[in-house]
Protein backbone atom coordinates (compact mmCIF):
# COMPACT_ATOMS: atom_id res chain seq x y z
CA UNK A 1 0.00 0.00 0.00
CA UNK A 2 1.41 3.21 -0.78
CA UNK A 3 0.30 5.78 1.94
CA UNK A 4 2.45 8.66 0.14
CA UNK A 5 0.60 7.69 -3.10
CA UNK A 6 -2.97 7.89 -1.65
CA UNK A 7 -1.98 10.92 0.28
CA UNK A 8 -1.24 12.32 -3.05
CA UNK A 9 -4.42 11.08 -4.35
CA UNK A 10 -6.26 13.29 -2.53
CA UNK A 11 -4.78 16.02 -3.58
CA UNK A 12 -5.62 15.11 -7.02
CA UNK A 13 -9.15 14.40 -6.38
CA UNK A 14 -9.63 17.89 -4.51
CA UNK A 15 -8.31 19.33 -7.75
CA UNK A 16 -10.65 17.30 -9.84
CA UNK A 17 -14.01 18.54 -11.16
CA UNK A 18 -16.65 15.56 -9.83
CA UNK A 19 -19.85 17.07 -9.97
CA UNK A 20 -21.28 14.44 -12.30
CA UNK A 21 -20.48 10.51 -12.22
CA UNK A 22 -19.01 10.55 -15.81
CA UNK A 23 -16.23 13.17 -14.29
CA UNK A 24 -15.35 10.54 -12.00
CA UNK A 25 -14.98 8.34 -14.31
CA UNK A 26 -12.89 10.44 -16.04
CA UNK A 27 -10.61 10.92 -12.90
CA UNK A 28 -10.41 7.01 -12.45
CA UNK A 29 -9.08 6.75 -16.42
CA UNK A 30 -6.21 4.80 -14.22
CA UNK A 31 -7.85 2.75 -13.04
CA UNK A 32 -10.83 1.22 -14.95
CA UNK A 33 -11.83 -1.41 -12.90
CA UNK A 34 -13.02 1.40 -10.65
CA UNK A 35 -14.67 3.90 -12.90
CA UNK A 36 -16.79 1.11 -14.52
CA UNK A 37 -18.58 0.37 -11.29
CA UNK A 38 -19.09 4.27 -10.38
CA UNK A 39 -22.95 5.25 -9.13
CA UNK A 40 -24.08 8.94 -9.06
CA UNK A 41 -24.28 8.74 -5.75
CA UNK A 42 -20.53 8.46 -5.75
CA UNK A 43 -20.20 12.08 -7.14
CA UNK A 44 -22.29 13.62 -5.19
CA UNK A 45 -20.36 11.79 -1.47
CA UNK A 46 -16.91 12.94 -2.75
CA UNK A 47 -17.91 16.65 -3.60
CA UNK A 48 -18.81 16.63 0.24
CA UNK A 49 -15.67 15.27 0.70
CA UNK A 50 -13.53 17.56 -1.34
CA UNK A 51 -15.24 20.18 1.17
CA UNK A 52 -14.01 18.60 4.28
CA UNK A 53 -10.65 17.63 2.62
CA UNK A 54 -10.17 21.72 1.44
CA UNK A 55 -9.63 22.37 4.94
CA UNK A 56 -6.90 20.05 5.93
CA UNK A 57 -4.47 21.45 2.85
CA UNK A 58 -5.63 24.98 3.62
CA UNK A 59 -4.62 24.22 7.29
CA UNK A 60 -1.38 22.82 6.48
CA UNK A 61 -0.84 25.64 4.04
CA UNK A 62 -1.11 27.97 6.94
CA UNK A 63 1.25 26.35 9.05
CA UNK A 64 -1.31 24.90 11.31
CA UNK A 65 -0.14 21.04 12.19
CA UNK A 66 -2.41 21.01 15.01
CA UNK A 67 -5.53 22.28 12.42
CA UNK A 68 -4.17 19.31 9.87
CA UNK A 69 -4.45 16.92 13.23
CA UNK A 70 -7.48 17.86 14.60
CA UNK A 71 -8.98 17.74 11.15
CA UNK A 72 -7.77 14.56 9.95
CA UNK A 73 -9.08 12.89 13.02
CA UNK A 74 -12.30 14.29 12.37
CA UNK A 75 -11.99 12.52 9.15
CA UNK A 76 -10.88 8.92 9.95
CA UNK A 77 -14.09 9.28 12.81
CA UNK A 78 -16.76 10.31 9.87
CA UNK A 79 -15.45 7.96 6.98
CA UNK A 80 -13.83 5.02 9.40
CA UNK A 81 -11.61 2.74 7.37
CA UNK A 82 -11.88 -0.81 7.06
CA UNK A 83 -8.39 -2.04 6.73
CA UNK A 84 -7.92 -5.50 5.31
CA UNK A 85 -4.91 -7.63 3.93
CA UNK A 86 -4.47 -8.69 0.52
CA UNK A 87 -2.13 -10.86 -2.04
CA UNK A 88 -2.10 -12.69 -4.97
CA UNK A 89 0.13 -15.44 -3.22
CA UNK A 90 1.89 -15.95 0.40
CA UNK A 91 4.88 -13.63 -0.85
CA UNK A 92 2.86 -10.64 -1.95
CA UNK A 93 0.47 -9.48 1.15
CA UNK A 94 -0.55 -6.01 0.97
CA UNK A 95 -2.77 -4.02 3.23
CA UNK A 96 -5.79 -2.12 1.34
CA UNK A 97 -7.59 0.19 3.68
CA UNK A 98 -11.38 -1.09 2.29
CA UNK A 99 -13.41 -4.09 1.37
CA UNK A 100 -14.36 -5.21 -1.70
CA UNK A 101 -18.20 -4.06 -0.48
CA UNK A 102 -17.08 -0.46 -0.59
CA UNK A 103 -18.59 1.73 -2.96
CA UNK A 104 -16.01 4.02 -5.49
CA UNK A 105 -16.62 6.79 -2.97
CA UNK A 106 -15.95 4.95 0.25
CA UNK A 107 -12.89 3.31 -1.11
CA UNK A 108 -11.47 6.89 -2.00
CA UNK A 109 -12.59 8.96 0.59
CA UNK A 110 -10.49 5.65 2.64
CA UNK A 111 -7.03 5.98 0.55
CA UNK A 112 -7.48 9.34 0.91
CA UNK A 113 -7.70 9.77 4.80
CA UNK A 114 -5.28 7.03 5.11
CA UNK A 115 -2.86 8.49 3.07
CA UNK A 116 -3.32 11.74 4.61
CA UNK A 117 -3.18 10.11 8.26
CA UNK A 118 0.11 8.58 7.54
CA UNK A 119 2.15 11.54 5.58
CA UNK A 120 1.21 13.97 8.74
CA UNK A 121 2.45 11.23 11.12
CA UNK A 122 5.63 10.37 9.32
CA UNK A 123 6.35 13.29 7.28
CA UNK A 124 4.74 16.36 8.80
CA UNK A 125 1.83 18.34 8.10
CA UNK A 126 3.96 20.93 6.52
CA UNK A 127 3.67 19.08 3.49
CA UNK A 128 0.05 19.71 2.47
CA UNK A 129 0.07 23.10 0.45
CA UNK A 130 -1.99 25.18 -1.93
CA UNK A 131 -0.63 26.67 -5.13
CA UNK A 132 0.80 29.61 -4.57
CA UNK A 133 0.65 30.52 -8.50
CA UNK A 134 -2.09 33.61 -9.03
CA UNK A 135 -5.40 32.18 -10.67
CA UNK A 136 -4.85 29.26 -8.74
CA UNK A 137 -6.25 27.06 -5.88
CA UNK A 138 -5.40 23.61 -6.43
CA UNK A 139 -3.71 21.89 -3.76
CA UNK A 140 -0.69 19.53 -3.75
CA UNK A 141 1.63 17.33 -1.38
CA UNK A 142 5.35 18.29 -0.95
CA UNK A 143 7.23 15.13 -1.00
CA UNK A 144 10.45 17.75 -1.83
CA UNK A 145 13.21 16.77 0.25
CA UNK A 146 13.49 20.43 1.64
CA UNK A 147 10.43 20.84 1.60
CA UNK A 148 10.40 23.44 -0.88
CA UNK A 149 7.49 23.11 -3.57
CA UNK A 150 4.95 25.99 -3.69
CA UNK A 151 2.98 25.42 -6.80
CA UNK A 152 0.45 22.59 -7.65
CA UNK A 153 2.50 21.64 -11.17
CA UNK A 154 5.22 23.03 -13.20
CA UNK A 155 2.76 24.80 -15.54
CA UNK A 156 1.77 27.38 -12.33
CA UNK A 157 5.39 27.11 -11.45
CA UNK A 158 6.46 28.44 -15.24
CA UNK A 159 3.97 31.04 -15.40
CA UNK A 160 5.01 32.18 -12.02
CA UNK A 161 8.48 32.44 -12.67
CA UNK A 162 7.77 33.98 -16.03
CA UNK A 163 5.55 37.04 -14.40
CA UNK A 164 8.64 37.48 -11.75
CA UNK A 165 11.26 37.36 -14.92
CA UNK A 166 8.97 40.25 -16.60
CA UNK A 167 8.51 42.02 -13.33
CA UNK A 168 11.93 42.39 -12.50
CA UNK A 169 12.89 43.20 -16.60
CA UNK A 170 10.47 46.20 -16.19
CA UNK A 171 11.87 47.38 -12.77
CA UNK A 172 15.14 47.24 -14.00
CA UNK A 173 13.98 49.09 -17.29
CA UNK A 174 12.68 51.66 -15.62
CA UNK A 175 15.48 52.35 -12.79
CA UNK A 176 17.45 52.36 -16.16
CA UNK A 177 15.71 55.46 -17.63
CA UNK A 178 13.88 53.06 -19.84
CA UNK A 179 14.60 51.48 -22.39
CA UNK A 180 17.81 52.29 -24.72
CA UNK A 181 16.42 50.44 -28.50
Amino acid sequence: MDFIGYADRGATLLNAPLSTSAELRSYLVDRAWLAEQVVDRDAQHLQKFQRELREVFEAGDAGDDVGVVQRINVLLAKHPVTPHIAGHDTETWHLHVSNRTASVAELLVAEVVMGLAFLVCNLGAGRLGVCQAAGCDDVFVDTSPNRSRRYSSERCSSRANVAAYRARQKVDASASGGDSA
